[in-house]
């Protein structure tokens, strides 16, 4: 499985976009531990956003489609659109429980 996905630094009020093969708990770990000379001073960071892919070259495009977008405007409205999406999942499942 193939991620690309947001992460937030609170400390650079900075946003960065990423490609990773695997599960994404462990991609924050590893730019939480410092194991990037890129990422190590904007610990701690925060998995905000991601898309799961079965292809590498799927996931590679998309994160090349935010990049170019080059806009923090861009990355809230991705962002937005997540919440109102999770919290309509959240009131589906509630309801499904309910009955």
């Amino acid at each position: 499985m193939y991620f690309t996905y947001i992460l937030y630094s609170q400390n650079l009020e900075k946003y960065l976009y990423w490609i990773h093969l695997g599960f994404k708990c462990q991609t924050r770990s590893t730019h939480n531990r410092g194991a990037s000379r890129y990422t190590r001073k904007g610990i701690p960071w925060k998995i905000v956003y991601f898309e799961k892919y079965l292809q590498k070259h799927d996931a590679i495009v998309r994160e090349r489609h935010i990049k170019k977008k080059k806009s923090r405007k861009y990355i809230e409205q991705l962002l937005e659109h997540n919440h109102a999406y999770e919290k309509c999942v959240k009131k589906d499942d509630q309801k499904n429980k309910n009955h």
